[in-house]
């Protein structure tokens, strides 16, 4: 790692980058060319390339994906700019002005002794400043499902809507559990669109339970994700080099190597 630079040489980075973004939009046939539609779909890759960064815990690599998350927001930055709708520093003063509205137990006399009151106080404002009619307007419709659910759950939190203590949550499992088994004991179309809605209903109450014991559920799925994907790639290479197909091995085969990948 190199060593941290001082905020004046932060600045003249920022400032060099800027430029270097002017040139480009000038010069580049390609930079040229984009548009804030265009540039939509690769500002989401760059997002989960930054987090597959953050999952293996590589700074150096963290430290690039930053870069191109942030070229990104300098590249939108130009073209509103050229619009004449807002430039960098519009857009830096809009968000430092959100800051201090949004934190008065630092910057007014609001109180917040903990965690959750400052959420609590950060939803309240966030709700007034966009106009919501529902708490739960300003969840982005394209989130994914499970972070979604996350966000919901959150947001109703932070006006009070919650279970008062964990034991009450894990009932609420137990019954979606009960309410799930129960429509999947059933047969046909009517109940399998029943299940699907149970089961819908069970992944929320978990997530909420998650929610509860402090754990993230959507880190605690990748994890899972990512180990399964180690173990079976390694039954993938057991089986290759005891020359085998996968396609053509019974399970009982399959499961000699899917245990030693466990302590592998």
């Amino acid at each position: 790692m190199s060593e941290i630079s001082s905020r004046k040489q932060q600045l003249e980075a920022f400032d060099r980058l800027l430029t270097i973004m002017d040139e480009l939009r000038e010069q580049c046939p390609w930079d040229r060319k984009q548009t804030i539609d265009s540039l939509r779909h690769l500002t989401i890759e760059e997002t989960f390339e930054l987090s597959d960064a953050i999952l293996d815990n590589d700074l150096e690599e963290i430290k690039k994906e930053l870069g191109d998350i942030l070229l990104h927001i300098v590249f939108y930055a130009k073209i509103g700019s050229e619009k004449g709708a807002f430039d960098m520093s519009t857009v830096i003063d809009g968000l430092c002005e959100k800051l201090i509205r949004r934190h008065p137990h630092i910057y007014s006399d609001t109180q917040a002794d903990d965690e959750e009151a400052v959420k609590q106080n950060w939803e309240k404002i966030k709700l007034t400043e966009k106009g919501n009619t529902s708490v739960l307007g300003g969840v982005p419709r394209s989130l994914p499902a499970l972070i979604k659910a996350m966000r919901i759950q959150e947001k109703a939190r932070g006006v009070g809507f919650d279970w008062d203590d964990q034991a009450q949550v894990w009932e609420k499992v137990e019954e979606e559990m009960g309410e799930f088994k129960a429509e999947m004991d059933q047969s046909g179309e009517q109940q399998k669109e029943k299940a699907s809605g149970e089961f819908g209903d069970l992944l929320f109450s978990l997530i909420n339970y998650a929610r509860f014991v402090d754990i993230n559920p959507e880190e605690a799925l990748e994890k899972t994700n990512r180990k399964f994907i180690h173990r079976f790639q390694y039954l993938e290479e057991a089986a290759r080099k005891a020359g085998k197909d996968l396609a053509n091995m019974s399970l009982a085969e399959m499961d000699i190597f899917w245990n030693e990948a466990k302590s592998h």
